[in-house]
């Protein structure tokens, strides 16, 4: 088993005024060469944006881009003509493709919203855009993994979202104790793992707020929550694409 560990602390940090953005890979004006991607896994960036502000129109193309407001609403436009608000509890998809314009704004004037916007490099290119958003219910559904992301299949049901990349998203809210054994669905993928709140132990490892880990050359690892209504975000991804 290969690890790397992401200590919050280590992330980059960018703050705007406006925004107050921190990443674990290499994004916007922080490089890391040493944090440039984790497999597919091309961006982690967790964001708080003020009330009323936000990302005016930009371009993207050729990314698989999955939002995650942790708390607060975010408001998305984009060239396909979606008007959206992404609250808490829902996430978003859009397959940038061959190109798309977005904005994205906090939805509230009068308190901020923290998101989480990950990319993924796709496993197709020059896809047509798409934009798709779900709620998922995370309260009824404690000390278990919701998968939130799977890949696309030519027959995907409406349980989770999905995207161009062999890849899995699943979060989680455990109480103290409780623990799960998270098998890989697809041998040669590698697993991030990035608690949201509280403290996790990943293997032998000991995970606390925003801290993660990569771990590549493995089949299965035991996750246990060392802290009440502590909370998880999996991500597994092709380590070659």
């Amino acid at each position: 088993m290969k690890t790397i560990l992401y200590r919050s602390s280590s992330r980059g940090h960018a703050n705007h005024g406006w925004l107050d953005s921190r990443h674990t890979f290499s994004f916007a004006n922080y490089y890391n060469p040493d944090r440039i991607h984790f497999g597919a896994l091309r961006v982690v960036n967790d964001d708080i944006v003020k009330g009323g502000e936000g990302f005016g129109t930009h371009p993207h193309d050729n990314m698989e881009i999955i939002s995650i407001p942790l708390y607060g609403d975010l408001e998305h436009k984009d060239s396909m003509g979606h008007t959206e608000v992404i609250k808490t509890g829902e996430v978003q998809v859009m397959s940038a493709g061959s190109g798309i314009t977005h904005s994205e704004y906090n939805a509230n004037e009068d308190k901020p919203v923290n998101f989480f916007q990950i990319w993924v490099f796709p496993d197709t290119k020059n896809v047509k855009p798409r934009y798709d958003q779900k709620a998922f219910d995370f309260i009824h559904n404690k000390n278990r993994l919701v998968q939130i992301v799977e890949p696309y299949n030519g027959k995907n049901d409406a349980s989770s979202l999905w995207i161009h990349q062999d890849a899995w998203f699943s979060i989680g809210t455990f109480d103290k104790g409780n623990s799960l054994e998270y098998e890989l669905k697809k041998q040669g993928n590698g697993l991030f793992v990035m608690v949201i709140e509280g403290e996790f132990s990943v293997g032998d490892e000991t995970l606390h707020y925003r801290d993660a880990i990569g771990l590549s050359d493995i089949g299965k690892i035991q996750i246990t929550a060392n802290t009440e209504n502590a909370r998880i975000l999996l991500i597994e991804v092709p380590m070659n694409f």
